[in-house]
């Protein structure tokens, strides 16, 4: 039975660097009956800050004491802040740590000898080729592996009296495009030089493929070298030289050391793994043959094949998503997809706000940092069939992982986010599709936006209510406005007509509202105005209709009335207002006058004519009072 928990904490699984790593990591997962939880972020990604955040909240989802280990790869982490935190998370945890490439006080270390394999690669370009001239396209500037490969670079060309210029050196991030902003960087500044020596073999496909599409040929014009040997840079078709080093080997230790930890068994914190300098076309040394041909073509094909598969199943995905009309038929679509991946499990988790309105506050109102205490679950796949789970404490971050098992499972966390705001996570368990397609990580984000879409459309939906709401609704009173008055007394009007019924429009309007304005301040002469209003709505019925007409006058709408039900009604009203001024202890007292009109009319225009005669009637009730204050 399966009963240990190791996470990875990791950034790109659609780089190859990663991904060899990770296929050793599985191996002596599998050998050994651990589950494997990766948390995935694609941070660095995009170009994009906010989303970013949204990105990186993925490992603030991780509960470590629910975890027995950690195998830890912060050199695919493109934020130092973030490795920081998760460093120091780690530290408080107790838990065993494993870094790859990485070396971390406290942590155990499987990892080269950068400096010394650096050095290796220079001296080939600069003492075997002759080559004094260099330029180089570097990783991120904090990251350990990089800082020892650019101050090993710097260290041989001191070592050859080769002055070194920054502007030779372009600051990158270990992704192609670096290689292909480093290169257009260099020919636009007139700086490109006899070589270009790259911090690792993504950013050396950028640069040679960049090269070539200037006029440039590889190796005869410019030379061009990588680090890490990753099949498709042995591949490529100019096949580049560079540092070769075990990366599932590394993955298959790190692995191993924290099992050894959780078992306490002794073992060294360290291991250090040779390299090789793989010497290829790419600097001249070897002719232009694959490695092995026919392992080549096989996943080139392989390759061509997932593309051909995942690609349009992907588009299909976004173009159904976008046409949802509400979550549920989003979930529907969504189910389609989730068998498509070949996955045994699925979960789409949801922060508890994930529909949190920002139009309703200035301030934001939704998660950025973390997720909410709870989550809920409305789409879950296992064993061929979907459902849904009860809301559940996202510390736990996944019932399903603290199950026995009588085998290694794999489960691939990853955030749902729109910029920085956190919609929740999704779980993919044992598939191939995260690791083996290059647009998982597109897969996830047509899930985002759709969630996202279907949050702003009921946002929306919500914001027209209200605006609806606020034109028939009078704020302060919270009883019907004139539109809204109008808009609810005329079908009975339209009634009134075709069954000569009769129809009466009755004034309230109140005594004294300059008295408590001026003695007590307006927030106190609202205050009356809104419990006039509780008088008057408390005493209507059905076929009455209340409104406050304007200030402190409140209009009554009657259907099928008679003198007798009219002057009821007016001493409802009084009567709420008599038991409002005993129980209010308020220096003041609420009082209205009151008159009505009833009469049967011919068409809807001589509506006005009664509302007239009944306002006509309110103020000569007004005028009998004495003393009365405005």
């Amino acid at each position: 039975m399966s009963s240990l928990n190791i996470a990875v904490i990791i950034s790109g699984i659609d780089e190859e660097y990663q991904n060899t790593i990770l296929s050793g990591i599985h191996e002596y997962a599998s050998q050994n009956n651990i589950n494997i939880s990766h948390f995935i972020a694609f941070g660095g990604v995009l170009g994009n800050k906010k989303n970013d955040i949204g990105e990186f909240n993925i490992y603030n989802l991780i509960n470590y004491d629910m975890l027995d280990g950690v195998v830890l790869l912060s050199n695919t982490i493109s934020s130092p802040d973030v490795v920081s935190k998760i460093v120091s998370d780690l530290k408080e945890s107790y838990i065993p740590v494993s870094c790859i490439d990485c070396d971390m006080e406290d942590f155990y270390y499987v990892g080269i000898d950068n400096t010394k394999a650096m050095e290796e690669m220079v001296r080939h370009i600069v003492v075997d080729h002759g080559i004094k001239e260099l330029n180089l396209i570097t990783g991120p500037d904090k990251n350990p592996e990089n800082i020892m490969r650019v101050n090993a670079y710097k260290k041989v060309l001191r070592e050859n009296n080769i002055v070194y210029d920054e502007k030779d050196i372009y600051h990158g991030s270990f992704r192609e495009r670096d290689g292909i902003a480093g290169v257009e960087e260099f020919i636009r500044n007139g700086t490109l030089h006899r070589a270009v020596i790259c911090a690792n073999d993504a950013t050396a496909l950028g640069a040679i493929a960049t090269l070539q599409q200037n006029g440039y040929r590889v190796p005869q014009d410019v030379i061009v070298t990588g680090f890490d040997n990753i099949f498709n840079a042995r591949n490529y078709y100019t096949p580049i030289t560079s540092v070769d080093r075990p990366l599932k080997r590394s993955g298959y230790i790190a692995c191993e050391q924290v099992h050894k930890a959780i078992l306490e068994i002794e073992q060294e914190r360290c291991v250090i793994l040779d390299t090789s300098i793989y010497r290829n076309v790419s600097c001249g040394c070897q002719c232009g043959e694959c490695e092995d041909v026919m392992m080549f073509k096989k996943e080139m094909y392989n390759m061509i094949e997932t593309y051909h598969q995942d690609v349009p199943m992907v588009n299909v995905m976004s173009c159904n998503l976008a046409e949802s009309d509400d979550f549920d038929h989003s979930i529907d679509i969504l189910k389609t997809f989730v068998e498509r991946i070949k996955c045994e499990k699925f979960f789409l988790c949801l922060c508890d706000d994930w529909l949190a309105d920002d139009t309703e506050s200035i301030n934001d109102n939704y998660t950025v940092e973390g997720y909410t205490e709870y989550v809920e679950v409305p789409l879950v796949y296992c064993n061929g069939k979907f459902g849904k789970l009860d809301k559940f404490p996202s510390y736990i971050m996944l019932h399903d992982l603290h199950v026995d098992t009588d085998k290694s499972n794999n489960y691939y966390f990853s955030p749902l986010h729109f910029n920085e705001r956190c919609l929740g996570y999704s779980v993919v368990c044992n598939s191939e599709f995260p690791i083996n397609s290059p647009i998982y990580h597109t897969w996830i984000i047509n899930i985002c936006n759709s969630i996202e879409n279907i949050r702003k459309k009921i946002c929306l939906e919500n914001a027209l209510k209200k605006l609806e709401t606020l034109y028939v609704i009078d704020p302060l009173s919270q009883i019907y406005n004139r539109n809204g008055f109008h808009e609810k007394v005329n079908p009975y009007l339209v009634r009134s007509v075709e069954e000569k019924e009769s129809i009466m429009i009755m004034f309230a309007d109140m005594d004294g509202m300059k008295y408590i304005n001026d003695n007590f301040g307006h927030k106190e002469g609202d205050s009356a105005i809104k419990n006039m209003a509780v008088s008057v709505d408390r005493a209507c019925n059905m076929d009455e209709v209340c409104a406050r007409f304007g200030g402190d006058e409140f209009i009554i709408f009657g259907f099928g009335y008679t003198e007798e039900k009219a002057m009821l009604l007016r001493d409802r009203i009084i009567e709420n207002i008599d038991e409002y001024n005993r129980i209010s202890e308020k220096p003041y007292k609420i009082a209205a006058s009151i008159g009505w009109h009833i009469d049967v009319i011919d068409n809807e225009s001589q509506f006005t004519s009664v509302i007239t005669k009944a306002d006509q009637k309110m103020y000569r009730e007004k005028k009998k009072k004495p003393n009365r204050r405005k």
